[in-house]
């Protein structure tokens, strides 16, 4: 069976999704992150959490490592957090605060020898961060085309000590119309590291093609807030 991964998105210090990571559709999610991040861990399915800093994320700095830190306080899972993570300092006050692993989305993409020197740092717990339409990657909280394929990055980072890669197709995301499966599948064919999908899942109909599919872990958002979503899958 796939691992979940349920995401807990903040702004301002309340749980939220958007839609294709528009800002300007925004919305509040029922479950406050200190709620969210309760309720999730109770699921044996759950892998780990998933919390991205989505102003961070735009400011390309962090800005809720103070509740970020008091949300790890609440669970026995590990944690992976992103959003404006871009130089050392972040991942290392991070990683003081007992934070598992770290998503880089921009500066994992535009510097490859930065990711090279944050991966022998932090071997097996940085994720990067591959958010794209179909097929080309977007950065700075999903705001500017990178000029960047997921075909053309790849191969740059083969060689590094990856936690894994988390695929999120920006299309899909917070649309309830399911994963991009094709494309999921595609990339996990081309690279060693292990391929997170994230983005549009729905339910256990999802997951399960997602697993045939060579996925062994999903990040799950809007849907993870539905208690029927754990009841089919737990």
């Amino acid at each position: 069976m796939i691992k979940v991964i349920p995401a807990i998105d903040l702004i301002d210090g309340q749980n939220v999704r958007l839609k294709q990571g528009d800002y300007e559709q925004k919305s509040l999610m029922q479950r406050t992150p200190q709620e969210a991040i309760e309720f999730y861990s109770q699921f044996q399915q759950v892998a780990r959490i998933h919390i991205i800093d989505l102003i961070g994320a735009k400011a390309q700095e962090v800005k809720e490592m103070q509740l970020i830190s008091e949300l790890k306080n609440l669970t026995d899972l590990p944690l992976q957090i992103g959003g404006g993570l871009r130089d050392e300092e972040s991942i290392t006050n991070y990683a003081k605060q007992g934070i598992d692993y770290f998503i880089i989305g921009t500066r994992a993409i535009i510097d490859i020898e930065w990711l090279r020197e944050m991966t022998s740092l932090y071997p097996g717990r940085i994720f990067v961060g591959l958010d794209a339409r179909v097929n080309q990657i977007y950065i700075n909280g999903w705001t500017e085309d990178s000029g960047i394929t997921v075909d053309q990055y790849l191969p740059l980072i083969e060689d590094l000590p990856l936690a894994g890669i988390i695929y999120t197709d920006i299309n899909k995301d917070g649309m309830d119309q399911g994963p991009n499966f094709e494309n999921t599948a595609r990339i996990n064919g081309l690279t060693r590291h292990k391929v997170i999908a994230s983005g549009g899942v729905r339910n256990k109909d999802d997951l399960d093609r997602l697993f045939k599919l060579g996925i062994s872990e999903a990040v799950v958002g809007k849907a993870g807030h539905k208690p029927d979503f754990w009841d089919n899958i737990v």
